[in-house]
């Protein structure tokens, strides 16, 4: 018995030792030769909820389709209200809805299921999962594994403008920053402290990753709402990033993109604007940013504002049960050193 053990057990080897041979024996395939492609510049626009990055990328996806170049607009925020501005408030299917209904059907999903045009602009909405029933992290990545199924690097656009949430720091929000998959991160944000909180989280990942061998870097910020305090300039500055474009707190903006008009345009009075934008974005470099303390972001604010002055009182004990404490002698018997 243990002798066609040993018999049963070396001819196994002898199999898995001929496959690795057979597999060793394969000659690699020739290395593909042709005409170089363009570079497709891939950028991550990362911003606090809230900020303006939907109408910014809205409005520069516009200007530039207008002046010729192609451009895929991807939201990548569970909200999926990335394209809501470009479709005139109508939201289009998202990746991730779609793909479960085609998978309950036994369908697959087509580039024209969740990829739709407006104006020259190419759009598409990840989405996410329901409240309570996922991860929305998670969702993003499975939502460009099923891009990269659909041929996403073989398309050919001048622009891809990837629209992420910055307030939340899970693994999936960060993707194109870890695996690469950009080559410039855009950061939005505005005079406010929780805006440039936002900001500075995204370069102190940035620096993290490109200390980990990464290559992405912070091609520079865009201040929205500018109120002329400068805050956000002065941000810009410290941790070593340009400013791209300053939108200002200007009613006829806020009007018009609350009634989901397009301002990034040649015929609009704001046109100008988003063609300088859209210049500076294509012409800019990854820079690596010096991300700043707690501290280094709070002095850019007046101390009265931020809590400066305030001296941290430590609680005690007593504190935390809400009574005064009767100290009582300890009964552990402590004997003298001899």
């Amino acid at each position: 018995m243990a002798d066609d053990i040993r018999f049963t057990l070396h001819n196994t080897q002898d199999t898995y030792d001929d496959a690795l041979r057979a597999e060793a024996a394969i000659e690699p395939e020739e290395v593909v030769s042709g005409p170089v492609r363009k570079e497709t510049q891939i950028i991550a626009i990362y911003g606090k909820g809230g900020i303006g990055k939907s109408f910014t990328l809205a409005n520069l996806s516009c200007m530039m389709a207008e002046q010729g170049k192609r451009v895929l607009l991807i939201g990548c925020d569970p909200k999926s209200d990335t394209t809501s501005l470009l479709f005139g408030g109508k939201a289009c299917p998202t990746i991730i809805e779609t793909s479960s209904k085609k998978k309950l059907a036994g369908e697959e999903v087509t580039i024209g299921d969740v990829c739709f045009k407006r104006n020259g602009v190419f759009a598409m909405e990840l989405g996410g999962p329901e409240v309570g029933r996922g991860c929305g992290g998670r969702g993003i990545i499975h939502g460009f594994e099923l891009l990269e199924k659909l041929g996403f690097h073989d398309w050919d656009f001048d622009y891809v403008l990837l629209d992420f949430l910055g307030d939340v720091v899970c693994g999936g929000f960060g993707l194109p920053i870890a695996r690469d998959m950009c080559q410039k991160v855009i950061v939005v944000g505005s005079n406010d402290l929780q805006s440039l909180y936002v900001a500075n989280n995204v370069c102190s990942a940035v620096e993290y990753f490109r200390k980990m061998g990464g290559n992405v870097g912070v091609a520079g910020m865009v201040i929205n709402r500018d109120d002329g305090t400068g805050e956000a300039a002065a941000f810009a500055n410290a941790v070593g990033i340009p400013v791209l474009a300053t939108i200002p707190a200007n009613e006829d903006i806020r009007r018009k993109s609350a009634n989901y008009q397009i301002v990034g345009t040649a015929s609009s009075p704001w046109g100008a604007l988003f063609s300088e934008l859209a210049e500076n974005i294509g012409t800019s470099v990854p820079n690596r940013p010096a991300p700043l303390v707690q501290d280094g972001l709070l002095s850019l604010f007046s101390s009265k504002d931020t809590g400066g002055d305030i001296i941290l009182e430590p609680a005690t004990f007593a504190d935390m049960c809400g009574v005064e404490l009767v100290e009582k002698r300890s009964l552990e018997v402590i004997y003298e050193e001899l």
